[in-house]
């Protein structure tokens, strides 16, 4: 663990902070010496589209706080940037890819009983996981969802959308709807009782097949259609790397297992030790198991702290800031704060709107998230259209005053600044 440093985006000098202006200006109103800092920093490709002004907006950041800025502080730690995985670096999601590939080939293990994979895994999905997927092959063994499509669609439904294929809940009970998921959680105890380089193997292979594919793919599993394709974006690869070279700090934060964000993270110079998702806990022989390691004060568990939401914030403040127990799930100050975060989903907007400098949004329709962008509170909000297959612009507005807020009961709420008035609705302006 590692203490980094995230200051304001105009900081001469630490005297000079009340100063700091509340918003992020446009390239036309950068300070007289932001050309001659630009010469000779790291520099994003002009050859690649971004939306509107935003790549200056970004090279701005880039130049201030970088290795080459003057407003990097007073101890010259390193700024770090934070991103989101799943269509935020690469269009689509790389655990559809990885599950779909799995199924296809055998991989998922019988499980003693399927209520046993999740402490909020409800009767009816036992019973329907049951029932599909049969009894006949021994528990650790591989169920033959290859040629048992009804076993396929039921694991995959439960995964996708926390129903059994007749539409009963899936999972039941309490958790906190801003620390966890239960459907997201289930996905590396999926995997329990395989090796990790047995899960990044099966990872490799379905990126490998994903990139191959042709942009706008689809693949079936049982009875579900999924996009049959990923790809990296270029833009966003450009941006990781040109935030290395001017001597950020950059991390992926996922509510991915740990080793698939892994297989796919390498590809953009972002290595093990800043990759961060859900991390599984192993046995004694190296094999997956049912419980994760925890954040912010809970222990070993079943779940309930992934990095998902306010979750995300929490891994950022242990595993990046070294902060300890309860407080890791709070707003820390701004020298411990990310400089610049991106994203694309609810899931992310906590972190992303934790950072000092830039809050970086692949716009994916997401309420909350959308909401907060274009309220932009702080003046500092990029939204930028996905980069592949963009969103059609949403007709309605975003119900930021009545329902955008995902509350830790699960209810929907109005979205609240932090002097306590209501974000008004939005509407949508960047497709």
């Amino acid at each position: 663990m590692r203490n980094r440093h995230a200051l304001a985006l105009t900081l001469a000098t630490a005297a000079t902070l009340a100063a700091v202006p509340a918003t992020l200006p446009a390239a036309a109103a950068t300070p007289a010496n932001h050309s001659a800092a630009k010469a000779r920093c790291p520099q994003l490709s002009k050859k690649l589209t971004w939306f509107g002004d935003n790549r200056d907006r970004l090279q701005q950041v880039i130049d201030e706080r970088g290795r080459c800025g003057s407003h990097r502080g007073h101890d010259d730690k390193r700024p770090v940037a934070a991103f989101d995985w799943d269509n935020t670096v690469v269009k689509n999601d790389i655990t559809d890819a990885t599950i779909a590939w799995s199924l296809r080939h055998d991989k998922i293990l019988r499980p003693a009983t399927w209520k046993s994979t999740s402490k909020w895994m409800t009767d009816e999905a036992d019973k329907a996981l049951t029932k599909a997927c049969g009894t006949k092959v021994a528990v650790g063994k591989p169920l033959p969802t290859s040629t048992d499509t009804d076993c396929a669609d039921e694991i995959f439904e439960v995964r996708e959308d926390g129903k059994t294929m007749s539409g009963a809940a899936a999972f039941a009970g309490k958790w906190d709807h801003r620390h966890t998921v239960p459907q997201y959680a289930w996905v590396p105890q999926l995997f329990a009782g395989h090796t990790v380089p047995e899960l990044e193997s099966y990872a490799a292979k379905a990126r490998k097949e994903a990139l191959a594919a042709p942009v706008g793919a689809t693949r079936t599993v049982g009875t579900h259609t999924i996009p049959g394709y990923a790809r990296y974006y270029d833009q966003q690869r450009d941006l990781i790397r040109t935030l290395k070279k001017a001597g950020f700090d950059v991390y992926i934060v996922s509510a991915g297992s740990e080793p698939v964000t892994e297989v796919w993270s390498k590809s953009v110079g972002v290595d093990r030790e800043h990759t961060i998702a859900i991390r599984s806990v192993l046995d004694r022989e190296g094999r997956i198991t049912t419980w994760n390691q925890g954040c912010g004060g809970v222990p070993v568990n079943k779940g309930e702290a992934i990095p998902y939401i306010d979750g995300k914030r929490c891994w950022i403040n242990q595993e990046i800031y070294g902060v300890k127990g309860k407080s890791a799930w709070d707003k820390q100050d701004p020298s411990r704060r990310i400089a610049l975060g991106g994203g694309d989903a609810d899931t992310d907007v906590t972190f992303v709107g934790d950072a000092t400098d830039a809050h970086l949004v692949l716009n994916r329709n997401k309420n909350e998230f959308m909401c907060r962008a274009y309220d932009n509170a702080d003046g500092r909000w990029v939204v930028n259209p996905m980069f592949i297959e963009p969103m059609k612009q949403k007709p309605d507005l975003y119900p930021c005053s009545t329902a955008a807020y995902n509350a830790p009961d699960g209810s929907k709420s109005p979205l609240l600044r932090e002097d306590g008035s209501a974000v008004p609705d939005e509407a949508d302006s960047v497709f």
